[in-house]
This record gives structure tokens, C-alpha cells and sequence, in this order.
């Protein structure tokens, strides 16, 4: 690599005489990832422009002539055809040099009562909100395909687990409707992100706010904005929002591993709960029966890099004196590749939500495995004969041991030998004893009951429709 260093940037002005060397070059410039901020820093140059002509700081004519050369640079980058300089570090003086180009001295005009300090902050912050806009309704999605599916299986019975160990029976439709609450926990983060993030850093200028008379009321409104940040050190400052979202993103993400590594088990041959098609599936290329539920793994392996992206931001950022550091360039892109492993993510939970089979006979075959009517039978002892719960789990701890010794489940013992136990037991315990019966039984709420599923699932349908 050259050592050479080329002449001064013209943006900085006359300060610098020579310009930097290659590494420096190299380790400075951003525009390699900030350039995908195109979009906001031009919607935030316009707000700043029309605040500027209102106020009388810029002219009518010099306004106009930056909202239509911001216009064709912005026709310029969607077809292609914007010449990116790495010598001009970032998107802003990218976009601020060519627009110099195109209208002469308006364009130099533009950066007056602002500097990148804010204006990277304003910018980032627009790009953040949009993300979370988009996460939103792809969480959205996810959670209507998941209450979809629970509507169709509300009443078929599974393996409800604890320490992946057979439990007690539950119901498909019960099991899917947990990740839905999941994921609206999920949207309440975002949204609690997005009240929080939704203050208007521009006008903050480097650090201290700007002598010239802006109004900046006037940008935080044209932006979207709830209001104007009211601190300005804080202002250029400030990435908790950054830090907020990805908090929330890696919450998100261990909830989609979570149903993730359940995909990949209940796709297994000694589960066989599921099945995907080929849409969301590979094969081996030496094992010619192997169906692999590789987008699964893949969610599951995401979420390293979504936590990952966290805890590198907080590194960043945890040393920093006030205000603006050049360390927080590296704000971007963790942010940038975990909103992208997220979206992702989501789309394929969603696929595979979609396109799974269940086995639903092998299902309820599992799902009295294990003695899992154990707890409805110890119910049925307090109910019944009247024994205190402890007693009643000691009475049913030695019948599932009988029921072991023997080699079948709770229902296969006789009567003679439940009395043999405890001998106020009778045949009406057999009514319990069923997988059907024991997830009817659970009519508490938030229990697994068909009628419970069926109106959870039908209330979240409504509420996402």
C-alpha cells in the first residue's frame, strides 16, 4: 500500500495543506457502509435547506437550486450513476461536494448552522426509525402466520416439555401462540425504541448549537420528528437509540433461535413432529436421504451475530467522553448487519411457519408418553378422594413406578393395583388418564385447553388482521 499522501481534501477547507496518507485514507473513510444513509442525509439536507430559506439564513433561489440538485443526485444514486469518492470520506460530503458541482455556490451554502456531528446523528437516527418501521411489520407477519396455525391446531395434542423431558400433554396451537406473545414483547420493545429515539438532533451543530437564527422546531417536524433534542452536547452524542434497537434485535433473535432449534428437533427422524418441503430444506452431498432444515440452523446461528452487534456498540461506546468521537463511526455497522440479519431471520421463520406439516398423529401418539397424565391423575386424587396435593404426588410418584415396573402407561395398571397403592381410588380415575382429557381439563387461563387456543388464537387473528 502507498504512502503517498494525495492533496488536502477540498471540504476541510484551508486548514490542511497536505492530504492523508493511505492508511489513514483507508481507515477514515466511511462510504463504503454509510453510503446506504443516502436516502435520510438527502430527506434531512432538504428540511435543513427549507428551515434555513424560512428563516432567512439562505435565500429563495439558493433553496430551490439545493432542492433540485439534491433531487437529480438522488435520481443519480438510485439509477447507478453517482460517482462514490472514498477520497471524501462519508455520504455527507459525498453528497455535499456533487451538489457543489451541480448548482456552484448554493451548494456550498447548505452546511451553514449544521456540521457532520449533527447531521450524522439526525441520519442515523431516520435510517434507525425506518428499520424499525420494517422489523415491525415483519414481526407482525411472523406472528400472524404463527396465530394462523395455532386457529388450525388448537385442539391437537403434543408433548408439552420442561428440561426437554415429557411434561404434561399440551395442544400444537398452545405451544405456537407462546412465541406469538414472544414476538409482540418484541414489537413493544421497538416501539418503546422508536418514542425514545424520535428527538430531532439536527441544528445541534459540532457540539455547542449554532449562533445563526434557526427554528429548529421547523426540521424535527418536516423529519418526522416528535421534537428537537434538548441538549446539544447530548444530542451529537447520544447512540442509545442504536444500542436500544439492537438490545431489542438480540431479544428478538434468541426468541426466533428458541423456535428455530425446535424446528430442527421436531424435524428429527426420532421426533418426526414436522416436516418442511424443499423450499426451506437442502440436502447432503454424500447422504442422498438426508433433508437438512438448514434455514432453521441458520436463524439459530444468526443471533451471534445480532448479539455480537450489541455488545461490540457497547465497547464502542462505553469509554467515550462527551461529545463527538471518531470511534463512533463504527456505530453503523453492527446496527446496519443485524437489522439485516434480523429481517432475514424473520422471513424465514415466517416461510417455514408456513410451509411446516405436522404430524399431528404423531403427536398426540408422544403426547402421553413419558406418564404425562401424572399431574391429572395426582389433580384427581385431590379432587376426588380428598388427599392433600403432597400426598396425592407421593401416591402418584408410586404408581408411575408400578406402571414402569410393569412396562405400561398410568391408564394400563388396574384398578386392583392403583388400590393396591391407595385404596380409595376408583375406576373413575380412567377418565383422566387420556391425552384428550388432560388438555381439555387445563381450562384455566392462559391454559392449554381447546376452547382457551381456539379464542386466544381467533383474539390474536383479529388483532393482526
Amino acid at each position: 500500500m502507498s504512502e503517498t499522501p494525495k492533496k488536502a481534501n477540498p471540504q476541510w477547507g484551508g486548514r490542511f495543506t497536505a492530504g492523508p496518507s493511505a492508511v489513514m485514507r483507508e481507515i477514515n473513510a466511511s462510504i463504503g457502509f454509510d453510503q446506504r444513509l443516502w436516502r435520510q442525509d438527502i430527506t434531512g439536507s432538504l428540511a435543513h435547506a427549507a428551515m434555513l430559506a424560512k428563516v432567512g439564513v439562505i435565500s429563495a433561489e439558493d433553496e430551490q437550486a439545493i432542492r433540485a440538485g439534491l433531487a437529480a443526485i438522488a435520481h443519480e444514486i438510485e439509477t447507478g450513476r453517482f460517482p462514490f469518492d472514498a477520497a471524501l470520506e462519508d455520504i455527507h460530503m459525498n453528497i455535499e461536494a456533487r451538489l457543489t458541482e451541480r448548482i456552484g455556490e448554493a451548494g456550498r451554502r447548505l452546511h451553514t448552522a449544521r456540521s457532520r456531528n449533527d447531521q450524522v446523528a439526525t441520519d442515523f437516527r431516520l435510517w434507525v426509525r425506518d428499520a424499525i418501521d420494517g422489523l415491525t411489520a415483519q414481526i407482525t407477519d411472523v406472528m400472524r402466520a404463527l396465530a394462523d396455525r395455532a386457529a388450525v391446531h388448537a385442539g391437537d395434542p403434543m408433548p408439552g416439555f420442561t428440561h426437554l423431558q415429557t411434561a404434561q400433554p399440551v395442544t400444537l396451537g398452545h405451544h405456537l401462540l407462546a412465541y406469538v406473545e414472544m414476538l409482540d414483547r418484541d414489537r413493544g420493545r421497538l416501539a418503546d425504541c422508536r418514542r425514545r429515539l424520535n428527538e430531532c438532533p439536527l441544528g445541534s451543530a459540532a457540539l455547542a448549537g449554532t449562533s445563526f437564527p434557526i427554528d429548529r422546531t421547523i426540521t424535527a417536524q418536516a423529519l418526522g420528528f416528535d421534537r428537537p433534542s434538548a441538549n446539544s452536547l447530548d444530542a451529537v452524542s447520544d447512540r442509545d437509540f442504536a444500542l436500544e434497537f439492537l438490545a431489542a434485535a438480540s431479544i428478538s433473535a434468541m426468541h426466533l433461535s428458541r423456535f428455530a432449534e425446535e424446528i430442527v428437533i421436531w424435524c428429527s427422524a426420532p421426533w418426526r413432529f414436522i416436516r418442511l418441503s424443499d423450499a426451506f430444506t437442502t440436502g447432503s452431498s454424500i447422504m442422498p436421504q438426508k433433508r437438512n432444515p438448514d434455514a432453521a440452523e441458520l436463524v439459530r446461528a444468526k443471533t451471534g451475530r445480532i448479539a455480537g452487534a450489541l455488545i461490540a456498540l457497547l465497547t464502542v461506546m462505553k469509554g467515550l467522553p462527551l461529545a463527538y468521537a471518531k470511534d463512533m463511526q463504527e456505530d453503523k455497522e453492527p446496527v446496519f448487519d443485524a437489522a439485516e440479519a434480523w429481517a432475514l431471520s424473520l422471513a424465514a421463520i415466517a416461510g417455514m411457519v408456513r410451509d411446516m406439516t405436522p404430524d399431528v398423529a404423531r403427536m398426540r401418539e408422544l403426547a402421553g408418553s413419558g406418564y404425562a397424565t401424572a399431574t391429572d391423575l395426582a389433580d384427581w386424587l385431590v379432587r376426588s378422594p380428598k388427599l392433600p396435593f403432597r400426598d396425592a404426588h407421593h401416591v402418584t410418584g408410586r404408581l408411575v413406578a408400578a406402571a414402569e415396573a410393569k412396562g405400561v402407561d398410568l391408564a394400563g395398571l388396574t384398578l386392583a393395583e392403583m388400590q393396591a397403592v391407595e385404596p380409595r381410588i376408583t375406576a373413575d380415575v380412567f377418565s383422566v388418564l387420556g391425552v384428550e382429557a388432560s388438555v381439555a381439563s387445563r381450562t384455566s387461563l392462559g391454559g392449554t385447553a381447546p376452547a382457551n387456543v381456539a379464542r386466544e388464537a381467533a383474539r390474536w387473528r383479529e388483532a393482526l388482521a
